[in-house]
Parts: structure tokens; sequence; C-alpha cells
């Protein structure tokens, strides 16, 4: 059997058995001992929203796995002018190896739980355990898929169908390995930051999701709660 995919082994950290990073993220390559000598070096915490998780041409000493809650990364310009480029969710992992500085500003979107472990600790384990870095290059070409999706959406896809496409990135990361065809999520980011995500208008954006509240795609509740009762039927309005 292997032990790494064994929740109930005794040897895995109680900490690690439950932890969503421990099964779909990073921390699923890791043997036992591994992960008892990575929660001897691991902190946990919440942070606030609008909490600056690290800066962009910073140097870290930290990587950390994303537990709970949304996290934005954002690029400065020269003039001060900010564009958010991409979001992560639970279980990604915050931080890039083999580069001293970040590129990138990430700031959590949403209250968020990270686990967070000296950069030292995982740089050593990596030249250890080549399914770990196996694992980071996954997360590295899914996140360039999702940019390049992105891009398309961004270039070619109407007002409505970028509003869509938003909703849609929500709803499917709220919980990825659900099978309804349907979701509930709190909207993690302000209309000013969506539009600021999608290239539109505060108002723009405030219009097409009355129009999709109007159409029966979406419900909204509270002005942040977000009801999408079929996501086939916002997958088409996203033109996916």
């Amino acid at each position: 059997m292997d032990t790494r995919k064994d929740i109930h082994n005794s040897e895995v950290p109680l900490l690690c058995r439950a932890c969503e990073a421990r099964h779909r993220g990073v921390c699923g390559a890791l043997r036992p001992e591994q992960l008892i000598e990575l929660s001897k070096h691991s902190t946990r915490k919440r942070v606030g929203s609008a909490s600056e998780l690290y800066g962009e041409s910073r140097q870290g000493s930290t990587y950390s796995n994303i537990i709970a809650g949304v996290v934005k990364l954002t690029k400065m310009m020269a003039d001060g002018r900010q564009q958010i480029v991409g979001l992560q969710f639970a279980p990604d992992f915050l931080g890039r190896p083999f580069r001293a500085e970040s590129n990138l500003t990430a700031e959590a979107a949403t209250e968020v739980s990270v686990c967070s472990f000296p950069k030292s600790v995982i740089d050593r384990m990596i030249g250890e355990t080549p399914e770990l870095e196996h694992r980071l290059l996954q997360q590295t070409l899914k996140e360039l898929d999702e940019a390049r999706d992105w891009m398309l959406t961004l270039g070619r896809k109407t007002a409505s169908e970028k509003v869509a496409s938003f909703l849609l990135l929500i709803a499917t990361h709220v919980d990825p390995e659900s099978e309804l065809d349907s979701a509930e999520f709190e909207l993690p980011l302000t209309r000013s930051d969506i539009a600021d995500f999608l290239g539109l208008t505060i108002e723009t954006v405030s219009r097409q999701l009355t129009r999709l509240r109007k159409d029966g795609v979406i419900v909204i509740n509270n002005n942040r709660c977000v009801i999408v009762p079929n996501l086939d039927m916002l997958a088409q309005r996203a033109a996916i």
C-alpha cells in the first residue's frame, strides 16, 4: 500500500490527515516521515482580507499552502497602477521555487488560512523527492493553462461572457471535487476588483450581474452570496 495515500496511517501527522494540501496539493507527494519533518517547521495562521502575503520584488523566507480562502495576485506598474492577474484557491501552493524574489504581490481577497514553512526545508525536499518537483510543475502548468484561457476571455469575449466566465471560475473552484451541477459561494472580490480583473467598468459589471440574475442564471443574496442553480447554463453564458 502507498502510505502517502492512506489518510489513516498513524505515521502521518494528525494535522496533515484532513488537510486539503495533503491530498490534492503538493504535500500529497511527500512520504510520512517528510510530512512529520515538515509539520515540525510549519505554522498555520489566518489572515484577514486585504492582508499582503508576499510582495512584488521582495525576497521571502517561506512558502505556503492555501488551506481556505481566495488569494489575488497583482502586478504593479511603474506609475502605481495595479492589475489583478490571477486568483489562487485551496490547496494551491504560494511561492516560486528556484527564484529568490517574487514578481507578483499576493494579497488575501477573503479571509485566508495558510500553512507556511521555511523555503530551505521545501527546497531540500524538492531535491530529495522527484514527485514533489513533479507536483510543483503540474501546478505551474495548470496556472499557465488558466492564464492562457483568461487571455482568451479578456481578448475575445463580450462583457456578458466575461462576467459569466468569472462566476464560473469561482464556482468551479469552491469545491472542485463536487459532482453537483449547482454551486453557492461568496464573491471573493469587490465589484471594483471584478471590474479590474475583467477589464470592465464597475457599472458594466453590475449591469451584467443584474442581467444574469433576471435571466435566472444566478441568484444573488445580500449582494455577495451567489447561487448558481445550473452550472451548465452558466457555462453556456460564458461561451465555454
